[in-house]
């Protein structure tokens, strides 16, 4: 008696998909840094493949972050403020404390400093920024390369300390010397030649696996058929 059958091991079909589909994660990796190329603040992601990723697929693939400074972009905005060091602001929001490189601030009627979205800005005492007096105007308001901030008081006309920006590492460690730089942003720190460089290969591999999972499902089911009829 002739026992007959049709085997195929994970080496070829399931390995040819989890290839197809760790290409389409890391290219949307790539994606997401072209798309972050001119926003302020943006940090580019660098995707890290772990070891026996032909087995574990796209679960493989996990990101860091670069964390070199973006480019700076003068803007005339005494309340526009970025880091040309490493290190991160820290901002108070509904969620807690947390960390941004987006110093594009706003200031309250009574004077209190706002991240765009709302977050109150802390100094290095954890406590929300304040100005001791509601400036005229915003060339008023003076941030040196320390972070110091001080406004203008016309009545006196003196500068009064408001307080210091806090600015600290991803553990939370104070950046002794930030140099924050008044009337500056930030943009990415994204190289769009480096990322579309590194766009090419991705194609390539997938189209190389699609190419050897169609081969051996037409080989697949042409033994079916064969050992069927």
């Amino acid at each position: 008696m002739i026992n007959g059958g049709v085997h195929f091991t994970e080496k070829g079909i399931v390995q040819n998909i989890r290839a197809m589909r760790m290409q389409t994660v890391l290219m949307g990796i790539t994606n997401d840094n072209v798309v972050g190329f001119d926003k302020i603040g943006y940090q580019r992601k660098i995707p890290v493949v772990s070891s026996f990723a032909e087995f574990i697929g796209e679960e493989a693939i996990s990101t860091t972050t670069d964390d070199s400074v973006g480019r700076l972009g003068l803007t005339k905005n005494p309340l526009d403020v970025a880091l040309a060091e490493k290190g991160y602001f820290q901002i108070l929001t509904k969620d807690g404390i947390k960390l941004t490189r987006d110093g594009r601030f706003k200031m309250t009627k009574d004077g209190q400093i706002l991240a765009l979205d709302g977050s109150k800005v802390l100094t290095d005492m954890g406590t929300p920024l304040v100005l001791p007096v509601v400036p005229e105007k915003l060339e008023d308001i003076s941030i040196d390369l320390n972070g110091v901030v001080r406004v203008l008081n016309n009545r006196t006309r003196t500068f009064e300390l408001a307080g210091t920006l806090s600015v600290v590492t991803q553990d939370g460690i104070a950046v002794m010397s930030p140099n924050v730089r008044q009337g500056f942003n930030e943009f990415s720190n994204v190289n769009l030649q480096s990322e579309f460089m590194q766009a090419m290969q991705y194609p390539k591999t997938f189209e190389a696996n699609r190419q050897l999972y169609q081969i051996q499902n037409s080989n697949l089911q042409r033994a079916i058929s064969t050992l069927s009829s």
